[in-house]
């Protein structure tokens, strides 16, 4: 794959991605608004935070991670690859059953495992029934990430790349179906035995239209895999030897690949104990996601295939490209977005979030916690960079260990913090974590040599591309006291949110030209492919 082709592959992820991720923003505004901070939207973000921290870890943290790199190598090589993901796709379609089964079954073991702090409160028993609901999604969208991965390893990555708009059109129109009125028709959306709980048939009916979005997701990207003449039926499981090469190589990556969400977990936990902080660290989190899943995830998603491919060839030069020109992509558009999160929280979250249920409170706290994630924000995509250089050499035992690591540093720096400063310890936590991870990876990557080893091109616009966004979160930072009339104004602060943006990245992209951090000729011949 040419850099050019690199780059157009990173863009297709990438914009799907951030339609996902804007529809994102439109239902957590709507979750804001109709359900503000209160027991019924804590529960909910809990529950759903479920089996979306098990997929991750049984789907695109562990069995993807070992499953992508085999199966692109067999393409690669001409041999049996669609008859191995059969087999994969059987053996995780067993393993997720199980999951589910004992899920449901000790929920509310689950449940204080991520919020202990619910314990003795009518959040614990909202929770716990929206869990049982919620938690089969993991059935379905992680036999979607399998089948995804068949699609990104032959170089199809626009349906497994579209499919979380499904989710998001989805729970939207839950939303706005119970602000119709729903809820007063059907008793399960109300259950008044738990006493007057605010907003709870938006919750009820959020739970149920997840379970639908993952069935939605798993058929689309289905269908696009038979049409590419890929058709996954399942089969009889049988521990074969790839197989059993399959678990050696995922069970390590289950921690690796995950350790975001792992460090997510021990805040969450910190941030249940503190009414309303896990609205605020949820929309925080949902604010640097976007950043992070359209470069941190299309990085992710193109480059494990493409190095596996080249190192099955012996081809260390063009690995060694394509890895310098997704760190390249990673830095480019990711560091700005961290400035513009540290120079302007507040300004983004009272726009985005600040109406109805959800107040100025709500905001200065989310504002604080965002700030803080976006410190992390580079930390967060470079892992996505730096951790397939070990998938596709079939390691992953390394950076188990450095998760190992990670995980104690966030587990410290959170608890010790959310003691002496509260919920924002748990951010704090986080983004320390990340760094450390980052700095692990990297040092054992510079052992590797060869395709691990970034490039003197990446290394020179890395430096000017830091000094372009630092020079326009100066901008931004002057602009933004400027505007403070009418971003506090309700008929002008979207122009003005508009405006402070638009001129923001202006800015960035006239320092990055001037200062040779980034050149348009190579945006414009990847957006022509």
């Amino acid at each position: 794959m040419q850099p050019i082709r690199l780059l157009s592959s990173f863009m297709t992820v990438g914009l799907w991605t951030l339609a996902s991720r804007v529809l994102g923003f439109a239902r957590d505004i709507l979750i804001a608004a109709f359900m503000g901070s209160g027991p019924a939207a804590e529960a909910f973000l809990v529950a759903f935070s479920l089996p979306n921290m098990f997929r991750r870890f049984f789907a695109e943290g562990a069995f993807n991670t070992a499953f992508v790199p085999l199966f692109a190598k067999k393409l690669e090589a001409g041999e049996d690859a669609i008859g191995f993901a059969r087999q994969a796709f059987s053996a995780l379609a067993l393993v997720l059953v199980a999951v589910t089964v004992l899920a449901i079954v000790f929920m509310p073991a689950l449940v204080l495992a991520m919020a202990s702090g619910f314990a003795g409160d009518v959040r614990f028993d909202l929770t716990v029934d929206m869990g049982r609901v919620a938690f089969a999604y993991i059935f379905f969208i992680s036999l979607a990430a399998l089948l995804s991965g068949v699609l990104n390893s032959s170089g199809r990555f626009a349906a497994a790349a579209a499919a979380p708009l499904l989710l998001n059109v989805i729970l939207i129109g839950c939303l706005l179906l119970a602000d119709g009125g729903v809820g007063a028709s059907l008793g399960y959306l109300q259950d008044f035995s738990l006493g007057e709980v605010p907003a709870l048939p938006y919750g009820r009916l959020l739970v149920i239209g997840v379970l639908f979005a993952g069935f939605a997701q798993f058929a689309l990207v289905w269908w696009a895999a038979a049409r590419s003449g890929m058709v996954l039926w399942p089969t009889l499981p049988r521990l074969s030897p790839e197989i059993r090469r399959l678990a050696i190589i995922a069970g390590p990556a289950m921690l690796a690949g995950g350790v975001v969400q792992i460090n997510l977990l021990v805040g969450r936990q910190v941030a249940s104990f503190f009414d309303g902080a896990i609205v605020w660290l949820g929309l925080a989190d949902r604010l640097y996601q976007l950043p992070l899943g359209v470069v941190g995830i299309a990085i992710g998603v193109v480059l494990l295939p493409e190095l596996s491919r080249r190192l099955r060839a012996g081809d260390e030069t063009g690995g060694q490209a394509a890895l310098s020109r997704a760190g390249e992509m990673a830095l480019a558009l990711t560091v700005p977005a961290a400035v513009a999160l540290v120079a302007i929280p507040g300004p983004l979250v009272s726009v985005l979030f600040e109406r109805g249920e959800f107040g100025p409170e709500d905001t200065a706290r989310t504002a604080l916690a965002l700030a803080v994630y976006g410190a992390g924000l580079p930390a967060f995509v470079m892992q996505k960079v730096l951790q397939p250089i070990y998938f596709a050499r079939e390691d992953t035992r390394t950076p188990f260990r450095y998760a190992l690591v990670a995980m104690l540093v966030n587990a410290v720096v959170a608890v010790g913090l959310g003691l002496a400063i509260g919920y924002l310890g748990a951010a704090i936590g986080t983004t320390v974590a990340g760094w450390a991870m980052v700095w692990l990876l990297s040092r054992g990557r510079d052992r590797m040599g060869g395709a691990a080893a970034f490039d003197d091109r990446y290394r020179t616009r890395a430096v000017r591309i830091v000094a372009a966004s630092l020079l326009m979160g100066v901008v931004l930072w002057l602009l933004a006291r400027l505007l403070g009339p009418a971003l506090a104004s309700e008929g002008w602060r979207y122009l003005a949110l508009a405006a402070l943006v638009g001129t923001g990245g202006a800015a960035y992209f006239g320092f990055a030209a001037a200062l040779g951090g980034m050149r348009f000729s190579e945006l414009r011949a990847s957006l022509r492919r």
